[in-house]
């Protein structure tokens, strides 16, 4: 009993992903159609994306660049601002939580310089809101953005079309929130990175640009998968260990559920009837409660309008905590770290999140109408 709990104070998403795709075994013995739930090639991309950023992050890559930047920062304000816009665009290419496992202990690290408290509160929740939100504009910027892209067979410029005017606004909102930190002069001293292996960087940039030719549809996953395998037995064979196999593990889990619910006919009327014409506040919705990843896998099955749940599962990763798992990482680095004050750091987070959803909802129904 204490394992499980272990387990799902850790894996929360997983769990129930498990056990919903339990349930619905009861309705939907296992046959031979469940070989046609899963869609291989998104696991595929996901695998080797983690495993190409696992590499590029273990020989300093992220350190690197973010050290050199943060160099030129003189004042607070600029300092966050600086954080923020690295977390927004990096998360384009190497995934919302990746960016967030770097920065946010760096940010941590800084601030123990720096005794503004609520500065620190603003710059982690301002990094986790651009994480979130930089990383909705390109299809392999999270995981319901490549399983979406990959479920619709979306093109690269519908997907832009998309997701830009929005990706617009809600930088111009994170800009203008980074006037909320005070312009105190501060320090933020960093550590000369490490010297980077050549050859290295060359293996892991060559598997990410495989990945993406994965993505796109350019080259077969079977290339991608085994490439992210030889990759790491050459170089560097713990990478294999840094993957996230418990979030490919939750996307099976929800692969069966929803492949599930499908057979199941008053079921499968119900979410299409809820679904149709709506896909844009009933995938923000259910991202507040299941977060945006399960929520994006659940709905597909329902609504042949991709690009609206694209954008309602993105936007949904505003909002709760939970909205987007992302954003549970940075929460739990601040809570560890010494003085934490965890109940500020929640009502700065939620003013912020919702104040900036209601804001994208209202732009993009209103984008909608004209």
């Amino acid at each position: 009993m204490k394992r499980f709990a272990a387990l799902f104070r850790s894996q929360p998403v997983l769990v129930i992903a498990f056990f919903a795709a339990l349930a619905t075994v009861f309705f939907i013995p296992p046959d031979q159609g469940y070989l046609d739930y899963c869609n291989y090639a998104v696991l595929i991309q996901l695998f080797g994306l983690m495993t190409a950023v696992a590499g590029l992050r273990s020989i300093g890559v992220f350190d690197a660049v973010s050290g050199v930047i943060l160099r030129r920062t003189g004042t607070i304000r600029r300092l966050g601002l600086t954080m923020m816009l690295i977390c927004f665009f990096a998360s384009m290419f190497v995934t919302n939580d990746v960016v967030l496992l770097s920065f946010v202990p760096l940010t941590l690290l800084i601030f123990r310089q720096i005794p503004d408290e609520n500065s620190r509160i603003m710059t982690i929740v301002l990094e986790t809101a651009a994480a979130n939100l930089g990383s909705m504009l390109t299809p392999f910027g999270n995981p319901q953005n490549l399983y979406l892209f990959a479920k619709y067979h979306l093109q690269a410029d519908t997907f832009l079309r998309v997701m830009l005017p929005a990706g617009a606004v809600s930088l111009i909102c994170l800009v203008l929130l980074t006037f909320l930190l005070p312009k105190t002069s501060c320090q933020a001293h960093t550590e000369a990175p490490a010297h980077i292996s050549p050859k290295h960087f060359a293996a892991y940039a060559v598997l990410f640009v495989i990945c993406l030719c994965c993505v796109f549809r350019l080259i077969p996953p079977p290339v991608c998968l085994l490439a992210a395998i030889v990759c790491p037995l050459l170089f560097d064979r713990s990478l294999l260990k840094k993957v996230d196999y418990c979030l490919l593990a939750t996307f099976v889990c929800f692969f069966v559920f929803v492949g599930n619910i499908g057979r199941i006919e008053p079921v499968s009327a119900f979410f299409s009837r809820i679904l149709s014409g709506h896909e844009l506040p009933v995938g923000a919705l259910l991202s507040q409660v299941i977060s945006n990843v399960p929520a994006a896998v659940m709905l597909a099955g329902f609504t042949k309008n991709g690009t609206a749940l694209l954008l309602g599962v993105n936007l949904g990763g505003l909002g709760t905590m939970i909205a987007s798992l992302a954003s549970l990482i940075s929460f739990q680095f601040y809570r560890k770290s010494e003085g934490a004050k965890t109940a500020r750091y929640f009502g700065v987070f939620t003013a912020v999140n919702f104040g900036m959803l209601a804001l994208l909802l209202a732009f993009e129904m209103l984008r909608a109408r004209i």
